[in-house]
């Protein structure tokens, strides 16, 4: 069996390549980030599997998945994420992802979980989605747009524009109309005003 994990994190990847291959029927190959996993794909045997960490640069949310899906004439693809919520898990398994593995799953689960996906099968851990949300969104969530909202994140935990722009690939003017935006939405006057803000609603 072949996979690929793609994970900006060398931490994780590293220990997710050392629980697989203590399998002994598991290859691995590894990318720190989408064009490097996109290369592999296109110049190797095809994977039984390939996960993709949601986050690592590249990515651009469920895009980086899309275009994933699309290589090679399709192969099984996988979301690996600590963060993702129930509704982009739930848009990932529409879109044709073979699953979702939440970085916080035990290795045993994680293993079984890559062989079940690999056999064919769709995985999304069932407490995961049927996870009451009894939280519901705060009425500025409902004021801005996915992008805004990923934007908006960034800031909370303390990136530039420039870190932001790469997290979410697009360029960095953009990210600098999307916070005009936010700052307007958010009646905040600068950067800490709108991460306060955001912060005491809870979005995140």
């Amino acid at each position: 069996m072949r996979v690929l994990i793609a994970d900006d994190h060398d931490l994780l990847r590293d220990t997710l390549v050392m629980f697989l291959e203590a399998q002994g029927n598991i290859e691995t190959r590894t990318a720190a980030d989408l064009p490097a996993a996109h290369r592999l794909i296109e110049s190797e045997e095809p994977f039984d599997l390939i996960l993709l960490d949601l986050n690592m640069p590249g990515m651009g949310g469920l895009d980086g998945l899309k275009r994933t899906l699309t290589l090679k004439g399709g192969q099984r693809v996988a979301l690996l994420s600590g963060e993702a919520t129930k509704q982009i898990v739930e848009q990932a398994l529409d879109a044709g992802a073979a699953g979702f593995v939440p970085k916080t799953l035990p290795a045993k689960s994680m293993i079984n979980a890559v062989k079940f996906m690999a056999m064919g099968e769709q995985y999304a851990p069932i407490d995961f989605m049927t996870a009451n949300d009894d939280t519901p969104p705060h009425p500025l969530a409902h004021k801005l747009t996915p992008r805004e909202l990923q934007a908006l994140k960034g800031l909370t935990e303390g990136k530039s524009n420039k870190e932001i722009a790469r997290d979410l690939d697009i360029t960095e003017p953009t990210i600098k109309l999307h916070m005009k935006t936010l700052y307007r939405k958010l009646d905040a006057a600068n950067r800490t005003q709108a991460a306060l803000i955001a912060r005491e609603a809870g979005l995140f």
